[in-house]
C-alpha cells in the first residue's frame, strides 16, 4: 500500500494519497485546489488515480475535486445524502471500494456535517484491524468537529451534535484501539478549539484523551463541544457553497497579470482591493496608501478571507517572485479575482513616495507608558474568546478580527485606536483593515498581549 498524507500549515489542512502498488490504482481523499503534487507523487510511484472522495463539503478551504477530476478523468466521490452540481458518484454507508489487495470501506458520519463520512482503510482486505480511518472533520487528534457551522443553513446546532455524538460512538468508537486516525485538520483551524498538533494518532489514544470523548451523554457533549469556539471566518459560508458547485478551475501555474502604476490606480478607483502580502515590518517601514496587509509568511489565506469580501477584485503587492504562491493560497478558499499584481512594487514605492504612508505600531513597554496619556483610547483586542479568556488588557473592546469589517461600526473612525492580538501577526491585518476603512490615528503593539502580560509580570 502506498499511504502518504499532505499536510498544508498554512491552512491546518491534510489531504490523503492512497494506492494499491499491485494494481496501480489510487485515490485522494480531501485534495487541495493546487492538486499537481498529488498528480506527480502518483505518476512516480506508478499509480492512476481513479476516484476522489471528498469527506464532507468543506467550509475552510475549496477543495480540489474538479481540477484533480479534470486532470485525471477520476470520479468524485461524495456521501449519498449530498447534492452536487457536477456529476459525483454517491458512496453509501458501508460501502468498500476495492483497489487491489487494498480496501477502503465508507462509514456515514453525520454531525459536523450532514453528509460527512470517514474512510476505513483495509492494507488487506482479510486484516482484522484496519490500517487506519480518515475522519475528516468528525474526529480530530484532542477534538471533534464544531456542530454550529450550519446552524444558519436548516440545521440546529442540537440536531448535528447529537448526530456527531452517535457517528462517533457509533462508527468510529466501534474500531479497533490500534487504528491509525487521520483528520482533515490539525492545530490552528477554526474547525474545533482543541486541535492537536499532532497529525496522526490511534483510535485507542482518542479514546482515552480526546475530551469530546468523555462525555457522559449527549446534553453534556453538547455542552462540551459548542462552549468556547472561535467565531467562523466571514469565508466559510461562501467555501462551503462552492464546494457543491460548478465553478472555474484553478490554473496553479499561471501567474496573476503584472500591472503598471497606472493600470494598478485603475483597478483600484473601480473598486480593487490591495493586498500587501509582506511580513508586517516591512509593510509598516512603508506601503501604498490603501492597503491591507496579510503576509504570506502567516495564515495568509484564512485572514484574506476573514476581512476581504467575497466579490471584490484583489490586486497584489508582494516581495518578488511570490505573486504566483499569492494567488495560489487566495485561490485554495476560492478568491479566484485577482486581476493581477503591481509590478516592481518597491521601486514603485521609491519612485512615489507620496504614494506610501508608514504604519504606527509601539511596543508593549511604549504602550504601557503612553497609555494613560493618549486623550480618547480606543483599544481593541481582536484575538478569539478562547484567547480573551484567559486575559485581557483593561478598557479593551474585544471584537475578534474575522468579525472586524461587520463590527467597524461598533468603533470611532476618529478616535486614537490601539489594536492587539497575541503576538502581531494579526493586529497588523487589523490594523490596516481598519486604516483603509477610514481610521485615521491607529497603532498596533509589538509581541500583543503575549508581550505586554509578560511586561506585567516582571513588574509584579
Amino acid at each position: 500500500m502506498k499511504f502518504a498524507q499532505y499536510y498544508l500549515d498554512c491552512l491546518s489542512q491534510a489531504s490523503y494519497l492512497i494506492g494499491d502498488e499491485s494494481t496501480g490504482r489510487a485515490v485522494v481523499v480531501d485534495p487541495r485546489r493546487d492538486v499537481a503534487e498529488y498528480i506527480r507523487d502518483a505518476a512516480a510511484d506508478g499509480l492512476t488515480i481513479e476516484l476522489v472522495i471528498e469527506t464532507h463539503f468543506h467550509a475552510d478551504f475549496l477543495s480540489g475535486h474538479l481540477e484533480l477530476a479534470a486532470a485525471t478523468g477520476a470520479e468524485i466521490g461524495f456521501s449519498d445524502v449530498a447534492e452536487t452540481e457536477f456529476p459525483s458518484r454517491r458512496l453509501a454507508d458501508g460501502e468498500r471500494i476495492v483497489l487491489g489487495d487494498v480496501v477502503l470501506e465508507i462509514r456515514h458520519t453525520p454531525g459536523h456535517t450532514p453528509e460527512s463520512i470517514s474512510v476505513v482503510v483495509w492494507e488487506h482486505a482479510d486484516d482484522e484491524t484496519p490500517y487506519g480511518v480518515l475522519t475528516g472533520d468528525t474526529m480530530f487528534i484532542g477534538d471533534v468537529g464544531r456542530p454550529d457551522l450550519l446552524s444558519s443553513v436548516g440545521h440546529t446546532r442540537e440536531e448535528l451534535a447529537a448526530k456527531l455524538y452517535d457517528s462517533l460512538h457509533g462508527q468510529l468508537l466501534t474500531l479497533p484501539d490500534e487504528t491509525r486516525v487521520y483528520p482533515a485538520h490539525g492545530a490552528g483551524s477554526a474547525c474545533g478549539k482543541n486541535l492537536s498538533t499532532d497529525t496522526w494518532s490511534t483510535i485507542g489514544d482518542q479514546r482515552a484523551t480526546n475530551y469530546a470523548l468523555q462525555a457522559a451523554d449527549k446534553q453534556a457533549f453538547f455542552d462540551l463541544v459548542t462552549e468556547g469556539q472561535p467565531p467562523a471566518p466571514s469565508y466559510f459560508p461562501y467555501d462551503a457553497v462552492l464546494n457543491r458547485s460548478a465553478h472555474d478551475l484553478l490554473d496553479e501555474f499561471e501567474p496573476p497579470t503584472p500591472l503598471d502604476l497606472a493600470r494598478f490606480d485603475e483597478l483600484v478607483a473601480g473598486g480593487a482591493m490591495i493586498v500587501d502580502g509582506r511580513d508586517p515590518e516591512e509593510f509598516a517601514h512603508g506601503h501604498l496608501a490603501g492597503s491591507i496587509n496579510i503576509g504570506l509568511n502567516g495564515r495568509y489565506a484564512e485572514f484574506a478571507g476573514s476581512v476581504l469580501p467575497t466579490d471584490t477584485d484583489i490586486v497584489l503587492v508582494t516581495s518578488p517572485g511570490s505573486e504566483l504562491e499569492a494567488k495560489n493560497r487566495l485561490g485554495r478558499i476560492g478568491f479566484d479575482r485577482v486581476v493581477g499584481h503591481l509590478e516592481n512594487a518597491l521601486d514603485v514605492m521609491r519612485e512615489h513616495p507620496d504614494r506610501v504612508r508608514r504604519a504606527s505600531r509601539m511596543s508593549a513597554v511604549e504602550f504601557d507608558s503612553r497609555r494613560d496619556d493618549i486623550d480618547g483610547l480606543q483599544l481593541v483586542d481582536i484575538r478569539n474568546p478562547g484567547e480573551v479568556k484567559l486575559g485581557v488588557i483593561d478598557g479593551a473592546i474585544t471584537i475578534p478580527v474575522g468579525q472586524l469589517p461587520t463590527r467597524v461600526g461598533e468603533l470611532d473612525p476618529a478616535a486614537p485606536t490601539v489594536v492587539y492580538c497575541a503576538g502581531g501577526y494579526r493586529s497588523s491585518v487589523a490594523a490596516s483593515t481598519l486604516r483603509q476603512a477610514g481610521f485615521g490615528d491607529v497603532t498596533d503593539i509589538l509581541g500583543g498581549y503575549n508581550a505586554w502580560s509578560e511586561l506585567r509580570a516582571h513588574a509584579g
